[in-house]
């Protein structure tokens, strides 16, 4: 039975980590390491992440520079911001890489909270089906004598507290996430 819950509590924590990587993609109206993080750079036949290639730093709200350690990718690197669709466009001067960050519309604003409100929707619902599995699970320890009646119900309400729990982090995200596209 603690099995069946710590199982299901650790896909919950995974599904809030996705939640939050895929926010991280969403852009804001400024400039972020963070936008970058899904960014595969072709590095002698290996996709390596941006981070391992390059130096990515911040020296204004909406610009960000791209230093890359070996000059002969930055090529590979403007590739590879292109690839990852994020609306940036990369130019060069041969040793580093600019990308200034254009400042979001209204309209854009909306677009990217209703993205974001869709993303916290999936994950809300990745949670609610991870406590589906898990009261079958449970029920199923129930009917093969493993688990009392007692002990059904019992693991069924933490299962339900861990649950709300995790849908009240899944909400508090997206409003940080909200937020900070309506600033920015």
């Amino acid at each position: 039975m603690a099995d069946t819950q710590e199982v299901c509590v650790e896909r919950m924590k995974k599904s809030i980590e996705s939640l939050k990587n895929e926010f991280s993609a969403i852009r804001t109206g400024r400039a972020s390491t963070s936008l970058f993080d899904r960014v595969r750079v072709d590095y002698y036949g290996d996709k390596s992440p941006l981070s391992q290639v390059a130096t990515i730093s911040i020296p204004e709200a909406r610009m960000v520079v791209i230093q890359p350690w070996d000059k002969s990718l930055i090529k590979e690197i403007e590739k590879g911001i292109l690839a990852a669709d994020l609306g940036l466009n990369p130019s060069n001067d041969g040793k580093v890489i600019r990308i200034a960050i254009p400042p979001l519309t209204a309209d854009r604003r909306k677009e990217l909270c209703k993205q974001a409100k869709n993303t916290a929707e999936n994950s809300r619902v990745a949670i609610r089906n991870i406590r589906r599995d898990g009261n079958d699970e449970l029920k199923k320890l129930q009917k093969d004598g493993e688990l009392t009646e007692d002990g059904l119900k019992t693991a069924e309400d933490a299962l339900q507290k861990a649950t709300d729990s995790y849908i009240q982090e899944i909400n508090k995200i997206l409003e940080e996430k909200e937020k900070e596209i309506m600033e920015g």
